[in-house]
């Protein structure tokens, strides 16, 4: 497959696609990595591929979390025209997100370092995730900022790792370090970081070798037994849209840029910088 795209690059090897993020200086959710994700994904829909790995070029953020200038222009993020086979009504990371979670493959992630808020909420949406133990961290920061999470997380979590703990990691919006992830069900499994590379790939060159069918099966079989998602995404999506525009929100988002997020030292520490705001 060529690598056509501004913030990801792609590979594909014996029935396994390969996604590097690749969107400095933090890799945000923003528009441009959005729309080719979007292209990705729609590409993969009828791809000879039986298993997507997602994976980032920065050590230190699989995806920082959603940009956060889309308070500035909320109207052109509604805009993004990402995922349009899903329901319109919905917001377009919520569009994409779910696009992912229906993917025909078996999507697997390698959580090498950080991913909070709409970066978290991809990663929920992904059929299975496996983090460096050392480094890796997710968090849902978004009740601090005054909102909620917008991208899927208040339905995808609570499948994952429970109602309570859903609720836990949502309303104290703190870091959750690898090992805390894996004994939650967050992730699947927290390993040393020299070993990462070789379970996920191992995984999906098995996963790929299945019987045609097979794996698809699997998965539609899994989920038979969930709870249709469409009635908490609508709601999610109602409440995030009353608070996002609410004075609160945007001052609290401003008040954030200006205090360094979405720059390295911030991210680093964003958990501390959103409590300190004023």
């Amino acid at each position: 497959m060529a690598d056509t795209y501004s913030t990801l690059h792609v590979s594909v090897s014996d029935g396994v696609a390969y996604a590097i993020i690749d969107n400095p200086p933090v890799n945000l959710l923003d528009a441009a990595l959005m729309t080719d994700l979007d292209r990705f994904t729609g590409a993969m829909s009828a791809a000879d591929v039986r298993v997507i790995v997602f994976d980032s070029a920065d050590p230190d953020f699989f995806i920082a979390h959603g940009d956060m200038r889309i308070a500035e222009d909320p109207q052109s993020f509604a805009a993004l025209d990402v995922a349009s086979e899903q329901d319109p009504s919905l917001n377009p990371m919520m569009r994409l997100h779910e696009r992912i979670r229906t993917l025909p493959q078996i999507t697997i992630a390698k959580l090498r370092g950080l991913a909070r808020g709409g970066g978290a909420e991809l990663l929920s949406a992904m059929d299975m995730r496996f983090a460096a133990r050392e480094h890796a961290g997710l968090a849902q920061p978004e009740d601090t900022m005054g909102i909620i999470p917008g991208a899927g997380g208040t339905v995808y979590l609570p499948g994952l790792v429970g109602r309570a703990r859903a609720l836990e990691i949502i309303l104290s919006g703190q870091l959750v370090d690898a090992p805390t992830a894996e004994r939650m069900g967050w992730v699947n499994r927290a390993v040393p970081a020299a070993e990462l590379d070789h379970v996920v790939d191992t995984l999906a060159a098995r996963i790929a070798s299945l019987a045609p069918g097979v794996a698809r099966a699997t998965v539609e079989a899994v989920d038979a037994a969930a709870v249709s998602t469409s009635g908490g995404l609508a709601t999610a999506n109602e409440l995030f849209g009353q608070l996002f525009s609410t004075p609160h929100a945007g001052r609290r988002g401003e008040a954030a840029l200006a205090a360094g997020a979405q720059t390295r030292d911030g991210e680093r520490r964003l958990e501390a910088l959103i409590d300190g705001l004023a």
